[in-house]
């Protein structure tokens, strides 16, 4: 059972959810390495009687800086919040990053909100976490500041797998270079893009199988290929089984990246319905086939591929 959890959209907090555990950062894909830190936060919460709450931003201020960053987002804000208060957080700060955010100085960030508007009574954070105008603030300035403001910060070992700090970035770079079942592994889940499907060309539908057509927006660009994925419905447990191709369809010289979706023995319209595609398998790379008859022949062994790595 997904707990309730209170969201809001500035620092104007109600007092029952000030003297909390504030965890600070993007979570984006809410990995192994946050999880560490929640169950971590879980433990003083039971200790000091506190609540956990989450300070984040949106657009991520790395997206806001660089304009030309379009796909990067191992999750988008409604699945890092669910995912989220699965992990047990009473409360959700999501602050719009903009320009008068961007240059709100580190001491003023500290004393006016952290302090005045927050009061946290522990900070959690990564040793990485920079913060305020130019990224002056860091873990080093909010020690030095601890006292003053009466908060204490909890720095955290990051969580290790094969030698390397499990980080988003980390998991961005295998998920584009095809390594899936272990980005999967990281992220203690299946990676998934939620999406509305769009009324396409109808080319699937033409070639014998009908696809849903999904925008990846923002998402990571995964290994351009096929996969084979497991379907969902807002609002619905029932799981579906399919294909996905996501890639550029050069053999319909295409020229923008979509994500396409074949459904096992499926009827019906999905159009204007949000889907969320978990991948679960890589299957093959994306190729350009030199008919129809070719790329229908392939479709049906990957098919054959997809049911017996879903079985």
């Amino acid at each position: 059972m997904v707990k309730k959890i209170k969201n809001y959209n500035n620092f104007n907090i109600s007092s029952n959810y000030r003297n909390s555990i504030i965890l600070i950062g993007n979570f984006d894909g809410v990995h192994l390495g946050h999880q560490k830190l929640f169950l971590l936060a879980k433990k003083y919460r039971k200790r000091y009687k506190s609540k956990i709450g989450v300070i984040t931003f949106e657009p991520m201020p790395k997206m806001y800086f660089n304009k030309n960053l379009k796909n990067f987002r191992i999750s988008n804000l409604d699945q890092k919040k669910t995912l989220l208060s699965q992990l047990g957080v009473d409360f959700i700060i999501t602050k719009k990053f903009d320009k008068n955010f961007s240059k709100i100085k580190y001491f003023s960030f500290i004393k006016n909100i952290l302090y005045k508007k927050i009061k946290p009574k522990y900070i959690f954070v990564s040793n990485n976490f920079r913060f305020g105008h130019k990224r002056e603030g860091n873990v080093k300035k909010l020690i030095q500041n601890e006292k003053k403001f009466n908060y204490k910060i909890i720095k955290p070992k990051p969580a290790v797998s094969k030698n390397k700090i499990v980080s988003s970035t980390y998991i961005r770079k295998l998920l584009s270079k095809g390594n899936l079942n272990y980005a999967n592994i990281l992220l203690k889940r299946n990676w998934s893009i939620e999406s509305l499907v769009q009324r396409g060309r109808q080319m699937g539908k033409k070639i014998g199988f009908p696809t849903c057509n999904l925008d990846i927006k923002n998402y990571v660009t995964p290994k351009l290929g096929v996969y084979a994925v497991k379907i969902y419905r807002k609002n619905s447990n029932v799981v579906l089984k399919g294909i996905a191709n996501i890639g550029y369809r050069p053999t319909f010289n295409q020229k923008k990246i979509l994500l396409e979706v074949h459904i096992f023995n499926f009827s019906g319209n999905l159009y204007n319905k949000v889907l969320t595609i978990d991948f679960i398998c890589f299957l093959r790379n994306e190729k350009k086939f030199k008919n129809i008859n070719q790329l229908r022949k392939q479709i049906s062994s990957d098919l054959v591929m997809a049911k017996k790595k879903l079985n």
